[in-house]
């Protein structure tokens, strides 16, 4: 697609090129003023929140980066941090171009060495704030759907309620102790780093679910257990030396036993409806937790909706079933808590 050179008075980036399929692995290889390309349909908040801690100046979305159906909050996340945003009609520009091209990106337009890849919409502050607005009427019937398919999938599987977990033998030992079971979830790193002290009173048994085995680690924090899919921790966290819980699904399908088979790195699977979330939480309270602190983990209606889970239900039999021994941090960050202070009396 070749044409003359831009237009004289539009607004001018040169950012590298940094190009992922999936938001949540580019995240760990950007760096700042990189322009993030991404193919990530419906941005949510959790993905927002990374690539803004990343410093990217600019992000350029395949997929529509706003939905149809509910509010999702990732668009206006950035575009509040000063990052722009422009969504583009298809995904060729993953064939145009390549890791470490300067692009020179103009309002919509995305151009290399004097030649026009691609054109789509550049979004302004005030047009995200204006569409957030006039979506929230639409909350209603995402609840609608979204209570009907929590029915659904307590009719379905109601065991994660009533019935026992089936676990293998686990070295990991949490009875009678306090479990950290962190998700890669909003405000999770604040959150983190305001329990630094809780952390270090209770020596809690640290368990991340996937991607959060990274903050973990930048932060000195060492998990004994990994559970997920483990597809958005690196090689070398995986290798950190966590027990280490391939989760699978009911029709046998565990999408990071492969990983781990090739890595050469011994692991348990454990087969439960639901999230990885869902069966961290659950193997702590099966192996004895006395009192388990989740940090990141999505609790409220609009987090499941922005995240655009359709089996995110399981998520409220799993608080059913723990009840009164499961403690949410989120948001604690806010409160303003001397953690770090209260080990020294």
């Amino acid at each position: 697609m070749t044409a003359g050179a831009p237009g004289a008075g539009q607004r001018t980036r040169l950012c590298p090129a940094r190009l992922g399929r999936r938001t949540k692995v580019l995240t760990r290889r950007l760096r700042p003023g990189d322009a993030a390309i991404l193919d990530h349909p419906h941005l949510d908040r959790v993905s927002a929140e990374e690539l803004i801690a990343a410093g990217v100046a600019i992000v350029v979305n395949c997929r529509p980066s706003i939905s149809d159906e509910y509010p999702n909050a990732g668009p206006l996340l950035l575009a509040e941090a000063g990052v722009a945003l422009i969504d583009l009609p298809d995904d060729s520009l993953f064939e145009l171009c390549r890791d470490g091209d300067l692009l020179e990106l103009r309002d919509g337009e995305v151009w290399h060495d004097g030649e026009l890849l691609a054109c789509g919409h550049a979004f302004e502050l005030d047009e995200l704030r204006e569409r957030w607005r006039s979506r929230q009427e639409w909350i209603g019937a995402a609840i609608e759907r979204f209570a009907a398919n929590t029915i659904e999938h307590m009719r379905r599987e109601h065991e994660l309620l009533a019935e026992r977990l089936e676990l293998p033998r686990l070295a990991t030992d949490f009875r009678d102790r306090s479990a950290l079971v962190v998700v890669r979830g909003g405000g999770y790193l604040a959150d983190l780093d305001t329990l630094r002290g809780y952390v270090r009173e209770t020596q809690p048994v640290i368990v991340a679910v996937d991607g959060a085995t990274e903050a973990l680690l930048a932060r000195g924090l060492q998990p004994q257990m990994i559970v997920g899919d483990m597809d958005s921790a690196s090689d070398a966290a995986l290798c950190c030396g966590a027990e280490l819980v391939a989760h699978s699904y009911l029709d046998g399908h565990a999408p990071g036993r492969e990983r781990l088979r090739r890595l050469r790195l011994p692991h348990s699977v454990v087969a439960t409806p639901g999230t990885s979330e869902d069966l961290a939480l659950l193997i702590a309270a099966e192996l004895g937790a006395s009192q388990i602190v989740s940090v990141g983990s999505h609790l409220s209606l609009v987090e499941f909706l922005d995240r655009d889970r359709a089996g995110a239900a399981s998520a409220f039999l799993t608080r059913l079933r723990l009840g009164e021994i499961l403690v949410d941090a989120k948001g604690i960050s806010r409160l303003g808590l001397p953690w770090s202070g209260q080990g020294a009396r």
